[in-house]
């Protein structure tokens, strides 16, 4: 049987083909690319596309606050409680809570949402298996203390606080359990259905998606939060960023992501929108294998690099605003971020750094994805690097053998970007200044960067309840890493939108969960 494409969808689909045609009053419309999308389910979706509907489809326990996000606010709950033997954390449920489906939110659905994340072992999973839980004991880890009260439990050695920012997460997502397993298959918990639907108590709903064509949210008018002011969000899938520009400067579109620097200079002064640039937890880097030579491994052609990345020459000249400088591992914006940036382009005292340290015709391969901007940054780098009398050879390739090299050790250096996984400051902590040597894939193992220290250091901070000693631990951290490691830190990617100057109420953070629809009108 042929289903019916929904009035709203048809209307604006047709939208784009009409110039100057208006968005409908009660929709927003948002023009991105959508290709990358494999699954609504908050089990599996890992994906930008999925990631930023996750916020707007469910609800967690606690969530950021859209102002302040290192604040955690109450969300399906309503307060929480630390365990006397801080392994555990009892939540006390919003009264009169409701799915979507009109079914009321329990205990019930947040141990079925946390406990099918951890059966199902995909993708996100990690980021709540570093809790200790496993198939094997999760059921035991979540109980039902009555009905408006539900108990975490954990064995790994954390603080509740770390605990509560991995409950914040979208994996940690609550799902209505009744409307999930209605529509399971041979045991999914409902995977296959939910890739395509969904069953949150978030202020908006799927409707209709689409694969590479449409994704389309109607209003959840019992949303816990409070029923949304628009009806709809339709988001269409347009690859080309030029197209998404011309949709938004003709008025077919309310909203153009992820648009590039061309993009955004042709928008400037343009009547009727309004270009922004959101600082996102995604850092460019430059990494060496300390084990390739001793050349790669001493310190001062660590210090010289920190001399010879030309940092506001290729965030502001060469990639005219898509970045902006940024020396510390965790991003602007995270809780304890340094965004003080100590070290300028002086190939001069590179040299002389070098010089003292005896190192001469000093050489190593950078090895690149051939995509942009990875390759124009590496470029640029060459030549800065030349000035200060190191020779960079490139060795650009597809960035899955990029990858697959630089996790078998095979590399001199590489330029690469690294993004935040979950909205603690451990989510990259646990890769620039931790290295088990037990096979594990972080950035300080691939480095071959051996930091005993720095690793009990990165554990006690997870340990750590205390904010203000948490923040303390995590700069010091970052400091060590700065001034002397086998990274050079240099950049922080910024996300390119721009959206049409009627919009108000829109908010987007710096994870790319932090996508807010609940409070738009034009």
């Amino acid at each position: 049987m042929k289903i019916a494409v929904p009035s709203i969808l048809a209307v604006a689909l047709a939208a784009s083909f009409n110039a100057s045609a208006a968005t409908p009053p009660d929709t927003l419309v948002i023009a991105q690319s959508i290709d990358d999308a494999s699954s609504f389910d908050p089990a599996e979706g890992f994906e930008l596309t999925s990631v930023q509907a996750f916020t707007n489809l469910y609800q967690r326990l606690i969530q950021s606050n859209p102002e302040n996000p290192t604040e955690l606010t109450p969300t399906l709950a309503s307060v929480w409680q630390p365990g006397s033997d801080n392994r555990s954390l009892t939540f006390t449920l919003r009264k009169g809570a409701k799915f979507a489906s009109g079914n009321p939110v329990r205990p019930e659905d947040v141990i079925f949402s946390l406990g099918r994340v951890v059966k199902l072992n995909l993708d996100p999973s990690f980021i709540l298996t570093q809790l200790g839980w496993n198939k094997d004991n999760i059921d035991a880890q979540l109980k039902k203390v009555d009905d408006q009260h539900v108990q975490v439990n954990w064995t790994a050695d954390v603080s509740p606080t770390y605990v509560l920012s991995l409950l914040a997460a979208p994996v940690a997502s609550v799902i209505d359990e009744k409307t999930a397993l209605a529509n399971a298959q041979k045991g999914d918990f409902g995977n296959k259905w939910l890739a395509m639907h969904s069953a949150g108590s978030g202020p908006f709903q799927i409707r209709k998606y689409i694969p590479h064509e449409v994704l389309l949210l109607s209003a959840n008018a019992s949303s816990p939060g409070g029923a949304p002011k628009l009806k709809n969000v339709l988001i269409k899938n347009v690859p080309e960023p030029a197209a998404r520009r011309l949709l938004l400067e003709q008025g077919d579109a309310d909203i153009a992501r992820n648009l590039g620097a061309d993009q955004m200079a042709a928008l400037k002064n343009k009547p009727g929108v309004k270009p922004l640039a959101i600082p996102m937890a995604s850092l460019y880097y430059m990494q060496f294998n300390t084990e390739a030579s001793p050349v790669l491994k001493n310190p001062a052609l660590w210090e010289a690099s920190r001399y010879l990345f030309d940092y506001h020459g290729i965030a502001d000249q060469l990639l005219k605003g898509q970045f902006q400088v940024h020396q510390a591992f965790l991003p602007e914006g995270f809780l304890g971020a340094l965004n003080d940036n100590p070290y300028t382009y002086d190939p001069d005292k590179a040299k002389a750094i070098l010089s003292k340290a005896g190192l001469k015709n000093v050489s190593f391969k950078l090895i690149v994805s051939n995509q942009p901007p990875y390759l124009d940054i590496a470029q640029a780098l060459q030549a800065s690097f030349a000035r200060g009398g190191v020779k960079v050879e490139l060795i650009p390739g597809i960035s899955s053998e990029v990858a697959t090299t630089v996790k078998a050790h095979h590399y001199d250096a590489t330029l690469n970007a690294w993004g935040a996984d979950y909205f603690d400051p451990n989510t990259n902590a646990s890769a620039f200044a931790y290295n088990p040597e037990n096979g594990s894939t972080t950035l300080a193992w691939r480095s071959n960067w051996h930091i005993p220290e720095l690793n009990k250091q990165t554990l006690a901070a997870t340990a750590e309840s205390d904010k203000t000693k948490r923040i303390a631990l995590y700069q010091t951290m970052q400091r060590e890493v700065q001034k002397s490691s086998p990274y050079v830190i240099g950049l922080q990617a910024r996300n390119l939108i721009a959206v049409r100057d009627n919009l108000k109420g829109y908010v987007q953070g710096i994870n790319p969960d932090m996508v807010y629809y609940g409070q738009v009108s034009k």
